[in-house]
């Protein structure tokens, strides 16, 4: 539960910082600051700033997995916030299982069982639900604007396929580490793997910026209290603490059970988009995101 709502305030604040400061400078200060505090748990954990186990083969896999998760994934997720706002941003986040569970089955062989597809069939249920509508004529039509559906797609696909990438990564990082030292740095191997995907992030979004011409929106960003703190709220309570209590879920109590909690952000946001932006709340947008969250919970406790 703490996953889940420290991930519905990361959305919110994300929402709320994005349309302050822009995509791109958003991203820029986020993925900087969350690196500054990657660096400084490998320093205090390993004594060194950076991770120093891993191989080249190693960087490779998860900085391939920061470009598509990081670069491309949060590109589209924080476009669909500015486009259908965070609430539903995060329902298209559900897609995310069903991505991961196909790059699984395209890139490591892993084979799509019944449930699985039954899973698939219920998220795209619930999503179906809350983004189409019937028009005068009784036709089905679809509620949001497509380029939004587009980016909460491409946020779906992004987080999924980079969550495979980063699970080849991490395995590379585990072999990489001598077996005298294993036992003492295990549990800080995915912060590791997350420090150099952040590098990814970083300097895709940088490079992007400079590109488009965006190093005065840099600076003036400076200024903007406002959207600095939504950026610190977002890192914080999405990285940083979010991170964390998923890493306390999974040791306390199930792997299906933590992940089905975990994946209640998209029905606890909808009170709060209400509050902070005037958004609607329909009875088709709480089962739509009802199903969803059910379609979730199924990838896991089948």
């Amino acid at each position: 539960m703490g996953v889940a709502c420290s991930w519905t305030i990361a959305a919110l604040s994300s929402e709320i910082g994005s349309r302050r400061l822009g995509v791109f400078v958003m991203n820029v200060w986020r993925m900087g600051v969350a690196l500054l505090f990657s660096a400084l748990l490998m320093w205090m954990v390993f004594g060194s700033p950076y991770p120093v186990y891993a191989s080249a083969t190693t960087w490779g896999w998860l900085l391939l997995s920061g470009v598509v998760g990081y670069f491309f994934g949060d590109w589209c997720l924080f476009n669909s916030y500015l486009t259908i706002g965070s609430r539903f941003g995060q329902l298209f986040m559900t897609l995310a299982p069903m991505f991961t569970a196909l790059t699984a089955w395209v890139m490591l062989g892993q084979r799509l069982s019944w449930s699985t597809l039954l899973a698939m069939a219920v998220t795209l249920s619930g999503i179906a639900i809350s983004v189409l509508s019937r028009d005068g004529h009784h036709k089905i039509a679809v509620s949001l604007p497509t380029k939004g559906i587009l980016f909460g797609i491409g946020a779906g696909l992004g987080q999924g396929v980079g969550l495979v990438l980063s699970k080849v990564g991490l395995d590379h990082y585990s072999a990489d580490v001598p077996s005298a030292v294993m036992s003492e740095v295990e549990n800080y191997l995915p912060f590791g793997s997350n420090m150099i995907r952040c590098v990814a992030g970083l300097v895709c979004f940088a490079l992007w910026l400079v590109i488009r011409g965006g190093a005065s929106s840099m600076r003036a960003s400076i200024h903007d209290w406002r959207g600095l703190t939504a950026m610190m709220v977002a890192v914080f309570s999405g990285p940083f603490i979010g991170v964390g209590f998923s890493l306390m879920a999974l040791q306390y109590t199930a792997a299906g059970i933590a992940s089905t909690l975990m994946a209640l952000t998209p029905i606890l946001i909808l009170l709060p988009s209400r509050w902070l932006f005037g958004q609607p709340i329909t009875l088709r947008n709480v089962l739509g995101a009802i199903i969803s969250c059910i379609g979730v919970s199924l990838f896991f406790l089948l």
